[in-house]
């Protein structure tokens, strides 16, 4: 029993740091190289600035996701749609939740902007390492931009295949990563042995008082040692909360003890230019290229998590019908989270090539970078203030209220980026931003101009035209909302149309606010002739409709569903109707068997 413990144990802190730690564990590339390129690499400016470094990470990562937020889950799902699920219990609808839907809809999309910066910025970063290998010195930056994006595009073409078969090797490569982070920046601090005191937070403040505003605006680059901090939460239900905790303290120590190796290297060489590679360069000249390689492996690991993590985020979105229905796939038998969105996963690739394009260098994309993550760390520290104030342990609302108020102040720092290429966080963010609101306003419009029946009104017509005795045989299945509320092309179909089967079965899928459960139930004889089948399941649940049928023992004839042909003047309307025509619809996103469906067109007036 030992045995198997403590190999659990191990074994969920090595898959937590393949997972979950790629994005934050790869900041040590680049953070210090941009923070100096504002300070000057002074003995005074290094204590500073490792100073910040450490309470960033200890505040914003460990206090805010570690202690706080992933405390805060619902079945062991993290990320913003559970907060808004843990609020819309606590809250009355009203101005309130209007505004925590806002911002859960911001969070979400500054998440999945975020999505296309960080394996931009990591494996440019990684790739710009070659200039350092003797003989490569002269490499023109648009070679490392082809490398750059000839490796993005390729893990981009190889989703389709799942993480979970290569998933198995994530944890021991960043394992492998995480300690060669450690032991560079242990060897270095062993020359400059000093660069220990910087943990005392008083050189932070004393850097931020003798620089003023300076200071201030060098906070929008040391965010940059706290990016990815969100996956903590984000990828919770991946794992549980336990093992990403444990691997979180040995990787806060692996990536300061390497900050502060760097410290030391910035203190003896002030002119080096890339100080993570400059220092192992330094150190082992034989071991450089070795290390390259496990650099550029690991920031395509981090890219692959982001990746992972916006599949998840749209999966969430399409089934609590904030986002329109997309075709996903799912890539493992065994593991209901690994998923393949090919739609999200073609424009995300595009993306992220446009914008190594756009930016050329890893630090002209630190410019960019760190608005979308402020962003969202200040939205989630909004919601857990909301929530924690509403529970018995009130106390806890104070500490978030200040972490908030330090997230704020690195957002704030970070809004002077908005000129220097900030705004493409807004751009990729605004996309599904407007998706969002289009598509959540569009659905609540369409409802009401189709006016559906009330389930009484109906079945008075139905009964009458069952009673004629002119039935079809066999069962007919027809997909409605909720069952109580019949849709217009079920009344067009059996009412107008007397198309009126032996046994109609009307199937309404609810999504619950769990991530995970399925409970199915069928109510025979609403009327006669007439059954409902109701499905309640999870929204990160994956739906096998066919299978749940055959065991109620239901063997369709036919599976009738509604199409809208919406006409509008309206522009909003008419990018709904745009978006609703390209996607797939209900039936196509539930993989039911095309020789039985039959669509029934409904023209809307919108």
């Amino acid at each position: 029993m030992q045995q198997h413990d403590s190999d659990s144990f191990w074994g969920g802190i090595v898959k937590a740091m393949g997972l979950v730690f790629g994005d934050i564990g790869t900041s040590p590339i680049y953070t210090l190289t941009v923070v100096f390129a504002l300070t000057e690499p002074t003995m005074q400016n290094v204590f500073g600035i490792l100073s910040l470094v450490f309470w960033t990470m200890t505040i914003l990562v460990t206090a805010e996701y570690a202690w706080l937020a992933m405390r805060l889950g619902r079945k062991g799902e993290g990320g913003a749609i559970v907060l808004k699920e843990i609020l819309a219990r606590m809250i009355r609808p009203g101005r309130q939740l209007t505004f925590v839907v806002f911002l859960t809809y911001l969070g979400v999309s500054l998440l999945m902007g975020d999505g296309v910066i960080t394996p931009a910025i990591s494996i440019l970063s990684a790739v710009e390492g070659m200039v350092l290998i003797p003989g490569l010195g002269g490499l023109h930056q648009s070679w490392l931009i082809l490398i750059a994006a000839i490796i993005a595009v390729g893990l981009f073409v190889f989703q389709f295949k799942g993480t979970d078969k290569v998933a198995g090797a994530f944890g021991p490569i960043m394992v492998v990563w995480f300690a060669s982070l450690a032991l560079s920046g242990a060897v270095s601090v062993a020359s400059h042995p000093t660069v220990l005191f910087a943990v005392s937070p008083h050189y932070a403040l004393q850097f931020l008082l003798d620089n003023g505003l300076a200071g201030f605006i060098v906070l929008s680059e040391v965010i940059l040692c706290a990016t990815g901090g969100e996956a903590l939460y984000a990828d919770m239900g991946h794992l549980g909360r336990k093992p990403i905790v444990r691997a979180w303290y040995i990787v806060f120590w692996a990536l300061y003890l390497n900050y502060l190796g760097q410290g030391a290297f910035i203190i003896s060489h002030p002119g080096a230019k890339n100080y993570l590679f400059g220092m192992v360069q330094h150190q082992a000249p034989l071991l450089y290229i070795p290390f390259l390689i496990l650099t550029i492996l690991a920031t395509i690991i981090a890219s692959q998590a982001m990746i992972s993590g916006v599949f998840s985020i749209v999966y969430q979105g399409i089934t609590t019908r904030i986002l329109p229905l997309l075709k996903v796939d799912y890539t493992s038998s065994h593991l209901k989270s690994q998923i393949y969105i090919g739609s999200v996963n073609w424009m995300l690739m595009i993306a992220v090539v446009v914008i190594m394009l756009v930016f050329q260098k890893s630090e002209n994309l630190a410019a960019a970078y760190g608005l979308a993550v402020t962003g969202s760390m200040s939205i989630t520290g909004i919601m857990m203030i909301l929530i924690l104030s509403r529970t018995t342990k009130a106390w806890k609302a104070v500490f978030a209220a200040l972490i908030t108020v330090v997230d704020l102040v690195f957002f704030t720092a970070c809004l002077h980026k908005l000129p220097h290429g900030g705004y493409w966080s807004i751009i990729l963010a605004s996309v599904p931003f407007i998706t969002i609101l289009v598509w959540t306003k569009g659905q609540r419009a369409l409802y009401r101009a189709l006016r559906p029946l009330e389930l009484d009104t109906f079945e008075l017509a139905y009964e009458q035209i069952y009673a004629k005795g002119r039935n079809i045989p066999g069962t007919g299945l027809f997909f409605v909302k909720e069952y109580n509320v019949v849709p217009p092309y079920v009344v067009h179909c059996i009412i107008r149309s007397n198309i009126i089967y032996e046994r109609n079965v009307f199937i309404s899928i609810v999504r619950t606010d769990e991530p995970f459960g399925l409970v199915s139930e069928l109510k025979t004889g609403i009327a006669t002739g007439l059954d409902a089948f109701e499905i309640h399941a999870g929204y990160m649940e994956h739906l096998e409709i066919e299978t749940l049928l055959q065991q109620r023992g239901i063997k369709e004839k036919v599976i009738f569903y509604g199409v809208e042909d919406i006409s509008t003047p309206n522009p909003i309307w008419k990018l709904f109707a745009t978006i609703k025509r390209q996607t797939p619809n209900f039936v196509q996103f539930n993989k039911l068997p095309a020789s039985r469906l039959q669509g029934v067109v409904t023209r809307v007036e919108m």
